[in-house]
């Protein structure tokens, strides 16, 4: 049966992706070795469901539409910078969320049971913590390079986006990185004036 690696997510909008490429030309200069995201497939990832079998995916965009349907559009704030496990070992660096966090956890604990119910999900062990990804540092090496750099970041302004939509993504991972292409949209329901 064939399966489709994915995710579902929401896009961070052309400021905030405009101003975290600038940010990682900024910590490349540190000469770190770090495989940065590419700004193209920069997202916030609600869920990570892996290998799914391609005749549950029309189940998976069910299940996202109606989550999306009954959920309000956002506005999402990118700020700060930080590291996974810790900033003075960074493994994964990321921005923060600052306004839209809320929103984010309920969007993903709203998904996690319909999805773990469907059997194309397995819970993970840690809390859901939203963040943009910025790079995977290549060795323990490279972090004391990065760690310096990354205190002086801790106030950094990424920008706002309104997050008006979930995606659904596939992620083919090749050569030269993954490339994500979006199987399905997903409209929030709009703020009533």
């Amino acid at each position: 049966m064939p399966r489709t690696r994915t995710f579902i997510g929401v896009d961070i909008g052309e400021t905030v992706r405009l101003n975290a490429a600038a940010l990682q030309q900024e910590l490349a200069q540190t000469g770190a070795a770090v495989k940065w995201v590419e700004p193209a497939n920069m997202h916030i990832t609600l869920l990570f469901l892996g290998e799914v079998e391609d005749r549950d995916l029309p189940a998976v965009c069910d299940v996202v539409q109606t989550v999306a349907a009954g959920e309000a559009a956002f506005t999402l704030t990118i700020a700060g910078v930080g590291a996974f496990p810790t900033p003075r070992r960074p493994k994964i660096l990321w921005s923060g969320v600052t306004e839209g966090q809320e929103s984010l956890q309920r969007l993903h604990a709203a998904l996690e049971t319909p999805l773990l119910e469907l059997g194309c999900y397995r819970q993970e062990d840690r809390a859901y913590t939203p963040h943009l990804t910025l790079g995977r540092v290549k060795s323990d090496m490279e972090a004391f390079r990065l760690a310096k750099e990354l205190s002086r970041r801790h106030t950094w302004k990424g920008g706002q986006t309104h997050v008006e939509e979930i995606l659904v993504f596939s992620s083919e991972l090749e050569r030269n990185g993954p490339v994500y292409q979006v199987l399905s949209h997903a409209d929030l329901r709009r703020k009533s004036r």
